[in-house]
């Protein structure tokens, strides 16, 4: 009965979770500025690895790092979380450093150099070892939220945001002998209400344009959109009529 009552009061939390989420042509955007290609949300989840795709150029809008001097948009780092209300886990999945083993991986912005979407690749620690949904309370197995907390910039704002992306540890994850332990992977569970305290309450509308520095893209040789390319010669054409 315990069991069924945490099952259902989790799944108002990821009913809520779903209600935040914006889902563009199966991309979900998250309040900051990274985009999540996979997974979607409520995959039930196994195998070797926790596999996450982050686009972190907001569909080609952003360059990567490095950025330039004081930069109009700029995402300055993002950490990983899987977190479970109902299972009271807390496992680091990324928090800037990688540990032995790539237990916790490294700073996300730094992987994968010349990509604008960065795969995660993350060993499932050894209590999720198993196949199918848990049958008691003392199951590590269940439902979970993958958070994804940005630090950012979004067109001269600087914010914080969290983003709790629901999945479920149900598929078969093997017995593997590099699977660290969950013990040093775990950390205290913050209420809910305390994490949201925490964030900016700051909600970014799929389709928002982001602006990045002109003269820096100028100066770098990079690609100038139409927008942008209006203002340059509007501005140049008023310059040329004021010389005359």
């Amino acid at each position: 009965m315990i069991l069924f009552i945490s099952r259902i009061f989790a799944l108002s939390f990821l009913a809520q979770g779903l209600a935040a989420q914006q889902i563009v042509n199966g991309q979900i955007y998250t309040p900051g500025i990274a985009i999540i290609d996979a997974p979607q949300p409520n995959t039930p989840l196994g195998g070797d690895y926790l596999q996450v795709a982050l686009d972190v150029s907001s569909d080609g809008q952003l360059q990567l790092p490095p950025y330039p001097d004081n930069p109009t948009s700029a995402i300055w780092n993002i950490t990983l979380f899987l977190s479970s209300y109902t299972t009271g886990k807390n496992f680091t999945i990324s928090n800037g450093t990688a540990t032995a083993g790539n237990a916790s991986l490294g700073e996300i912005m730094l992987q994968e150099p010349g990509s604008t979407v960065k795969h995660v690749n993350w060993v499932w620690p050894d209590c999720l070892i198993g196949d199918g949904a848990p049958t008691n309370d003392s199951s590590a197995r269940g439902l979970y939220n993958i958070s994804i907390r940005q630090n950012f910039r979004l067109n001269g704002s600087d914010e914080y945001t969290i983003f709790d992306l629901p999945i479920q540890v149900t598929n078969s994850i093997p017995a593997e002998s590099n699977r660290p332990s969950c013990d040093s992977l775990n950390n205290a569970l913050l209420p809910a209400d305390v994490l949201a305290i925490s964030a900016n309450n700051f909600t970014r509308i799929a389709g928002t344009a982001i602006k990045t520095n002109i003269a820096n893209r100028l100066r770098t040789g990079g690609l100038v959109d139409v927008q942008t390319a209006a203002y340059i010669l509007c501005i140049t054409t008023l310059a040329l009529l004021h010389a005359f």
